[in-house]
């Protein structure tokens, strides 16, 4: 089967290299002429593990191409998969105009039966919104048909999410545009993958619903975590025994600075904007979205405890996109942290293995150092602040680390180290949901309990 994939952006591009390697020809379109040539030239814009891998082994094999010309793509093409942004518009609504641009541009070119399958994420009503405006525009007599198929890809574990998802939603009106869609992704039925069939309105609220839960479930152990530190509890021992009950379950439930990226931030937006329109706000969500302001602010409480005034300090930051394992700085909480840093006088030097360059294009380098390594960043920092939980700031020459910086002062935004171990080599620890503790103190422990041993 003949694929057009419109947008090359995240979910644009692993969903056009996944289609491919699933079996069919794919056409991925751009308008950025730049991006498409890039692409044409083997280069992958963004990281994403496996990513590049899968991307060339499906153009060697003449199953994925890219190009500007979409009427030329839609014309050999039974189904158009749309997957073009959509981002927060500022109100809490997400901004559609390139979904529409889409739209129109497609009325333009279509002259026989297709079958458009919205994966962009987009408020309920949208998918049949988006149908009429199209049919609207069309030569008498040509018809189409729309599936909506919300994505559920992980930034850094897209690859298996969509070649292994755990479910596969599909929302339509039509029974023929089903059953297309459904032949797409037959491989999936060999892996015994769920497919969840529905109207268009109730896949729209399934990824809302989905992105709005799990955010919960991320703000829910920020506030045990803030409880813990007050009570001298420890959010990781809580944290697991929740997750061991089958009813809960282990994941999302990681304390840290909030969450962030391209989805959570704006569908939970989306989704309590959704519900003061309709007359039934989500109230949940709504605290959800308060929380999460407020953990990053709490966060700099954390490194003004530590650290008294921030004015003339200077602050070395590991971790600057939003999770480990993409470039993706998109709502990273790092850009908070380090603007307030910066608002409050202080120096700070950066580092992160993938989302360096991202992040200048975000807010610059004025009054940030951006180093080439953790060692560059600690050297002369008088704290150490991890803020995204990269695999190697998780084994660090900690004695060096302590040489280098001006003062052994750890603040672990994600629970990397433990608190005990990190204050017996000398550093002044604090981390997220354990409280922190002293270096001396931690001597003066050791030192105590070495003379009742010996006594």
């Amino acid at each position: 089967m003949n694929i057009t994939v419109v947008g090359t952006g995240y979910v644009g591009l692993v969903s056009g290299a996944g289609l491919a390697d699933f079996g069919s020809h794919v056409m991925c379109v751009d308008k950025d002429a730049e991006r498409i040539d890039m692409l044409n030239k083997g280069k992958i814009p963004f990281y994403e593990p496996g990513l590049e891998e899968l991307v060339s082994r499906n153009v060697k094999n003449g199953r994925l191409f890219f190009t500007s010309d979409l009427k030329m793509a839609v014309d050999r093409s039974l189904v158009v998969f749309i997957t073009v942004g959509t981002p927060d518009g500022g109100s809490g609504q997400p901004d559609l105009t390139q979904l529409q641009e889409v739209a129109g541009e497609l009325a333009d070119v279509i002259d026989d039966y297709k079958v458009i399958v919205i994966k962009s994420t987009v408020p309920v009503g949208t998918n049949r919104r988006i149908k009429e405006m199209i049919q609207a525009d069309l030569k008498k007599g040509v018809n189409v048909d729309i599936v909506s198929n919300p994505e559920f890809l992980r930034e850094g574990a897209a690859i298996e999410d969509f070649m292994r998802p755990n479910r596969v939603v599909l929302g339509s009106d039509s029974q023929k545009a089903l059953a297309i869609v459904k032949d797409i992704y037959r491989s999936l039925y060999l892996i015994e993958t769920p497919f969840v069939i529905s109207n268009l309105e109730t896949a729209e609220i399934i990824k809302y619903a989905s992105n709005a839960f799990l955010a919960t479930k991320i703000s829910f152990i920020n506030e045990v975590a803030n409880i813990c530190e007050k009570v001298g509890a420890d959010v990781h021992q809580v944290a697991k025994a929740m997750g061991l009950d089958k009813r809960i379950g282990p994941k999302f439930l990681h304390p840290g600075p909030g969450y962030g990226g391209s989805c959570f931030p704006k569908d939970t937006l989306a989704f309590a904007h959704l519900g003061k329109t309709v007359g039934s706000p989500v109230s949940i969500v709504e605290a959800v979205i308060e929380v999460n302001r407020t953990q990053r602010l709490r966060m700099i409480r954390k490194a003004e405890e530590l650290l008294g005034s921030l004015r003339g300090k200077t602050i070395g930051i590991l971790g600057l996109t939003f999770k480990p394992n993409t470039s993706d700085v998109r709502e990273s909480p790092a850009i908070d942290i380090v603007k307030t840093f910066l608002s409050k006088g202080t120096t700070v030097k950066a580092y992160d293995p993938e989302g360096m360059e991202e992040f200048k294009k975000a807010i610059g380098d004025a009054g940030i150092s951006y180093c080439n390594t953790p060692y560059e960043a600690a050297q002369g920092a008088e704290a150490l602040v991890f803020v995204t939980e990269w695999n190697e700031f998780r084994n660090l020459e900690l004695k060096k680390i302590r040489s280098l910086l001006a003062k052994p002062v750890i603040l672990d935004l994600r629970n990397i180290y433990n608190h005990e171990t990190m204050a017996g080599l000398g550093f002044t620890y604090m981390g997220v949901g354990r409280g922190s503790i002293a270096a001396s103190s931690a001597h003066s422990s050791k030192r105590e309990s070495e003379k009742a041993d010996s006594s």
